[in-house]
């Protein structure tokens, strides 16, 4: 993709401004490291253009508050009081990690997920933000808490021009095969392979 030019222009009647400006269903998969950094850095993007994020995240613990989590969220802040950048919403959407999950079963879990997935859904018909956020949703999807063919639907489906970005490891090949840009992240090597734990600043 020399200079940024497609390789192949699609005979299907638009110009090349209404391709460029289609809404990207985006994954991010794979056992390596970067899913959700990277992300979150779409969404500080898209914060600079103005554009309303959604961060909605499935199965990081309600009590732990990442760091992207109070950057995007003092940004968001600064456009309510200054009118710069874009809006910000942060809402955690599941339980917590899947090996640390808070009181309850797993009916309990898997319906605060399915209620999670019907907020998006109801934001997704009201056309709330620009970019959504769609962090660790491959788990309650893998898990069957989600059902994937509707969840696949109802992003296929979305009215305007809203872009959606899904992390977590082993997305559904229905998913993979529905997006615009998936990325695999392949680990090489980690820290943890040495039995080196996560370290502030690099995982938080």
């Amino acid at each position: 993709m020399p200079q940024g030019q497609p390789l192949v222009v699609p005979d299907d009647g638009r110009t090349t401004r209404q391709r460029r400006h289609q809404p990207l269903l985006m994954v991010h998969t794979g056992d390596g490291k970067g899913k959700s950094t990277a992300a979150f850095g779409l969404a500080l993007r898209a914060w600079n253009q103005g554009w309303s994020v959604g961060v909605f995240q499935f199965v990081k613990s309600a009590k732990w508050r990442i760091g992207e989590q109070h950057a995007l969220e003092t940004l968001g802040e600064l456009h309510r009081r200054d009118g710069v950048g874009g809006a910000v919403e942060w809402h955690k959407m599941g339980s917590g990690w899947s090996w640390t999950r808070r009181v309850g079963d797993e009916t309990d879990h898997a319906a605060e997920a399915a209620e999670g997935w019907a907020e998006i859904r109801r934001r997704l018909d009201a056309q709330a933000h620009d970019l959504y956020v769609l962090d660790e949703f491959t788990y309650p999807l893998n898990w069957g808490w989600v059902d994937v063919d509707e969840v696949v639907r109802t992003l296929a489906d979305r009215p305007g021009r809203q872009h959606v970005v899904v992390t977590g490891r082993q997305a559904d090949p229905r998913l993979v095969a529905a997006a615009d840009l998936v990325t695999e992240m392949t680990k090489v090597k980690h820290p943890m392979d040495a039995g080196r734990k996560g370290q502030r600043g690099i995982e938080w």
